[in-house]
């Protein structure tokens, strides 16, 4: 909890210091009421939970004096702070919303001939499925959410084969807001595109998309403007943005802003997972707007987890939690309904194999290095497959030929955390893994510097000069160029190879992942660490978002009390999109 404590205080004393700051001149040069900064502090305080606003009175909004300004009067002078309606804004997230909101209504507005599907009869045989392919042949603005499973990606690429066919010479863009999730978006359209159905559909073309991070597809530098935008759009008939759940404020207000008037946009995603780390939650609030009814489908049928399978009732119970409940009665009910505490053992994992969820209790109070020790041990249990793959590189005659198995069985297993300090924290686990990987490799390798052969990093921001973006991962390996030997780094995502020494100080080892920089990633077992240090952070959301990036193995490791706050605590983000939105539309 010390780490905890120390970030939270953090954060107080910088609420507290900007408080101060805000009210002082320029900004103000009118006498503050003695309660003006308390609401400064619940709006800074909002913000760096993800909220875009906060519910103030008009009475409330009046202490700020000068700070403010009422939405009415936007045009006539600038403040640090806008009163709309119920809401109150710092201006910078007033302004995104609002120039988010005329986006969205500017799309929804749009006429497009509409799409002759009377060709198609057979090609979705699911309601919902059907319902999605109907609304993009008619409309610009399109919204495609489901959970794990609902074949998202399988109607995505029946949509694009039909469009594909209708409009001949068409430009379509596909893009997620990592690299990982759009190395995954396009594997996943492969396979889709490969079925025997679209065969007469689908062109070479089509077998040819590659999927790029928003970032790329904006043009964004290193001074954050981007190359397309309003005045200059997209050059493009059909924008595609997988993983949606991850689009922030600003980058969705971006994005929007440069999707030409005639051209169909389409969101996909599925609203239950974590809304994005910056502030706002766009997808969940376009969900919500009434106005938007028939710009949205939501997929109900998933054929990932089968009826009966232990990760889909996991991820139905974790849903399904709405009335608080003592914590035995819900540990117990978890207990009954998806899976009885045990041990976390190693499993072998096999191409068909029914799901399997593990769960082990922490012990309370683990402050003994030797008593964590047997917990990582079990952890680094599923990094076995990956040891042994290790073994057959850096002992093979062409070892080369083994880069994709090894790319292959790292992408099997994957430890989430909620949290990066502390025993079980991000930054702890990696330290563990890291360790036993070497002790168990040093006939065959060493380590120099930083690096060593498997050594996994994560790219922690964008680095344009390299063409690298935040969470791109890649693995490392020891190459000969010219007669010499060096470490360089794979990136499976771009299928490019980087120079270690070209790479920042800041990469991170990605042995364990955060929840949060998992979205948009899929492995075939998932450990998931929720310790006591992190519950007062966890949330329905961020189990939900854990577990459902595994298709075979879930194996939790969780403190009692912080598996009870993961199963009951829904996240909600403030906002006024719902409002704005209807507003535009409907007027």
């Amino acid at each position: 909890m010390e780490n905890k404590q120390y970030k939270d205080d953090q954060s107080a004393e910088w609420i507290s210091t900007w408080s101060r700051f805000i009210r002082q001149k320029p900004f103000s040069y009118a006498p503050q009421d003695e309660n003006s900064s308390d609401i400064i502090q619940q709006v800074l305080e909002a913000v760096q939970q993800g909220d875009s606003c906060i519910s103030a009175t008009q009475a409330q909004a009046d202490t700020l004096n000068d700070l403010v300004v009422s939405v009415d009067h936007i045009q006539e002078q600038l403040a640090p702070f806008v009163f709309d309606q119920q809401y109150l804004y710092l201006y910078r997230y007033w302004a995104l919303e609002q120039s988010l909101a005329l986006q969205v209504a500017r799309l929804k507005q749009q006429h497009i001939e509409a799409v002759d599907l009377s060709a198609y009869p057979d090609l979705l045989t699911d309601l919902y499925q059907r319902q999605a392919l109907s609304m993009v042949a008619t409309h610009v603005l399109n919204i495609i959410t489901g959970g794990p499973g609902t074949g998202k990606t399988y109607t995505l690429a029946r949509i694009i084969a039909v469009l594909n066919q209708a409009m001949p010479n068409i430009r379509i863009a596909m893009a997620a807001p990592t690299g990982k999730a759009a190395q995954r978006m396009k594997e996943a359209l492969q396979n889709s595109l490969n079925d025997e159905k679209l065969q007469d559909l689908v062109t070479d073309e089509l077998k040819q998309l590659h999927p790029i991070t928003i970032h790329r597809l904006l043009g964004l530098g290193t001074n954050y403007q981007p190359r397309f935008h309003a005045k200059q759009p997209l050059p493009y008939d059909v924008i595609v943005v997988d993983e949606a759940s991850m689009l922030d404020l600003s980058l969705a207000n971006m994005l929007l802003s440069a999707v030409p008037d005639q051209a169909r946009l389409i969101l996909l995603g599925d609203a239950d997972q974590l809304a994005a780390v910056d502030v706002g939650s766009v997808l969940a609030d376009l969900q919500q707007v009434p106005a938007l009814a028939e710009s949205r489908v939501n997929l109900v049928t998933s054929r990932r987890f089968k009826e009966g399978a232990l990760i889909g009732q996991m991820a139905k119970f974790i849903q399904a939690q709405e009335v608080p409940q003592n914590s035995g009665a819900l540990l117990e009910n978890f207990a009954q309904q998806v899976v009885a505490p045990g041990e976390i053992k190693a499993l072998s994992l096999q191409a068909e194999m029914d799901d399997q969820i593990q769960l082990e209790y922490l012990p309370a109070h683990l402050s003994r290095q030797f008593d964590r020790t047997a917990y990582y041990d079990k952890l680094m249990l599923g990094y076995q497959a990956y040891i042994e793959v290790l073994k057959s590189y850096l002992t093979a005659d062409e070892p080369e030929l083994w880069v994709p198995q090894v790319v292959k069985t790292f992408d099997d297993y994957r430890i989430l955390a909620a949290i990066r300090h502390g025993a079980f924290g991000l930054n702890q686990l990696n330290q563990q893994i890291e360790q036993r990987l070497l002790e168990v490799l040093a006939l065959h390798m060493s380590k120099q510097g930083d690096w060593y052969v498997g050594r996994p990093v994560m790219m922690t921001y964008n680095d344009y000069q390299l063409g690298l973006s935040n969470g791109d991962i890649g693995i490392c390996f020891k190459r000969s160029r010219d007669g010499q030997s060096q470490f360089e780094v794979y990136f499976p995502s771009l299928e490019k190879w980087v120079p270690a020494t070209r790479l920042p100080k800041s990469i991170e080892t990605a042995f364990v992942l955060t929840i949060h920089k998992s979205q948009g990633s899929e492995f075939t077992h998932t450990a998931v660490v929720l310790d006591e240090a992190a519950k007062n952070l966890l949330s329905k959301e961020l189990l939900y978002t854990a577990i459902t990036r595994a298709k075979k193995v879930v194996s939790v490791l969780a403190d009692q009390e912080a598996l009870v706050q993961a199963l009951t605590i829904k996240t909600s983000r403030k906002s006024g999109m719902l409002d704005k939105i209807n507003s535009l539309i409907n007027c």
